[in-house]
């Protein structure tokens, strides 16, 4: 086999849970082959860089063996080359501000006191 649908070899190499899941991604337009936007019936061979955006986050793999049908995980390194750089380290994502309780908007009696203090009437 020298070439397969791309929805089809998302799923079978276990990027995406179900082919439908890669269907509907295509369709999105999260899925590039070669850099451009693909369809999911989009033919890739050997040699294709296949881009995935799922969950936020940018999966680039590269097309080793085309292939139909699901295999297990441990075949799946055999049919591609996993070119995705490392994520960034958890500190260096930013943290959701956490406020204490009571601090957020201020009150109508705050802000009259908030007005009065810069001028407004």
């Amino acid at each position: 086999m020298s070439s397969v649908r791309v929805d089809s070899w998302i799923w079978a190499v276990r990027i995406t849970k179900t082919r439908s899941m890669a269907a509907a991604a295509c369709r999105a337009g999260h899925v590039r082959v070669n850099d451009v936007t693909a369809k999911p019936a989009q033919l890739v061979s050997p040699g294709d860089e296949v881009r995935v955006r799922i969950d936020g986050r940018e999966r680039i793999v590269e097309v080793l063996r085309p292939i139909a049908k699901r295999v297990g995980a441990a075949i799946v390194p055999e049919c591609l080359i996993d070119r995705t750089p490392p994520p960034p380290p958890k500190e260096m994502v930013a943290a959701v501000p956490v406020r204490d309780r009571g601090t957020g908007r201020p009150t109508k009696r705050e802000r009259r006191q908030l007005d009065r203090l810069r001028g407004h009437s």
